[in-house]
């Protein structure tokens, strides 16, 4: 796996598989001792002396580096138990530590997959450093579906209308932007920004976009009931449960919910958002922005407005 991992669960998982790969590429005599406890075989007793009985123990000791898979099958919550393990091992991506390879056919058949692998939501919510330059137009009404607004000094997007030129793009709330037709936009206001959308050309926009600055992305797990532990409120994270998959991967509260999976729900009501969350899939990556940022940036926009026109649709991957 990559060394930023997705979320503190992939990041164990990770170390059991860098453990088991280090114990068997130290050798056949190593390897014949597998690293995980599980599949360590008991040893013959005849004939063999005492002194010599306790050597095999004292290797798979010093090999056991992380939990064994027994200690494993239900860590944090999480399924890890061989069955589910060969259920997830489409997840694996190219290039990780799949397998362990060792001298016993016991050894062989031991593997563990990272819990996210390539998750669709997290490449769908993924907020890509540096800029890109996109190109719209207006539809026949003269508009691109945009509401912008500044804020420090900066213009943001506020609102994108389904279905509009701004959604067809790839815009989003919270996107940053730096240039329009070449003109930077530092310092512009609200209505200087609007000004310049209505006197562009019709049939060619072109903006330079910095990724939704202001926001940030968190990958949790559900757990055996369905559940990531946190608590929202008219879309704001108000409370956290201890110990569970938000808490220990680092959500926080005073912030809104903007997507869930990449796909926006500012402005749904909170048994929407819980239903989207519920049929969400084990990982979500929720996309979240603080509050007073977003209380300014939503601010003289009617909860009408953003629950009937922002773009709710599912993001291409």
């Amino acid at each position: 796996m990559s060394t930023l991992y997705p979320s503190l669960e992939d990041m164990k998982v990770d170390q059991v598989l860098k453990a088991q790969s280090d114990a068997a590429s130290k050798g056949p005599a190593s390897a014949a001792v597998p690293v995980l406890a599980s599949t360590v075989a008991p040893a013959p007793t005849s004939g063999v002396p005492a002194a010599e009985k306790t050597e095999p123990s004292k290797a798979a000791e010093s090999l056991t580096l992380y939990p064994n898979l027994a200690e494993l099958n239900d860590y944090m919550g999480l399924s890890l138990s061989s069955e589910e393990i060969q259920k997830n091992l489409g997840l694996v991506p190219a290039g990780s530590h799949a397998l362990v390879s060792a001298a016993s056919p016991a050894a062989s058949s031991v593997m563990v997959a990272p819990v996210t692998g390539s998750d669709l939501g997290m490449r769908r919510a993924e907020i890509k450093p540096g800029l890109r330059e996109i190109q719209l137009c207006k539809d026949e009404r003269g508009k691109t579906g945009l509401k912008l607004r500044n804020i420090d000094k900066g213009l943001f997007v506020q609102l994108v209308r389904a279905n509009s030129p701004a959604a067809l793009v790839g815009l989003r709330f919270g996107d940053q932007i730096l240039q329009v037709n070449g003109k930077d936009c530092a310092g512009w206001s609200t209505d200087k920004a609007k000004r310049a959308l209505k006197k562009a050309s019709p049939e060619k926009i072109v903006m330079v976009v910095r990724d939704r600055p202001f926001q940030r992305t968190v990958t949790m797990h559900k757990d055996s009931t369905g559940h990531v532990g946190f608590v929202i409120k008219k879309g704001q994270i108000n409370s956290l449960v201890r110990g569970s998959s938000a808490a220990r991967n680092g959500l926080l509260t005073n912030h809104y919910i903007c997507e869930v999976n990449g796909q926006n729900v500012i402005g749904l009501k909170d048994k929407e958002i819980i239903d989207i969350l519920t049929n969400a899939g084990g990982v979500l990556t929720l996309t979240i922005i603080p509050a007073v940022i977003y209380e300014h940036m939503v601010k003289k926009l009617s909860s009408g407005l953003v629950k009937s026109h922002m773009d709710h649709s599912v993001p291409d991957a």
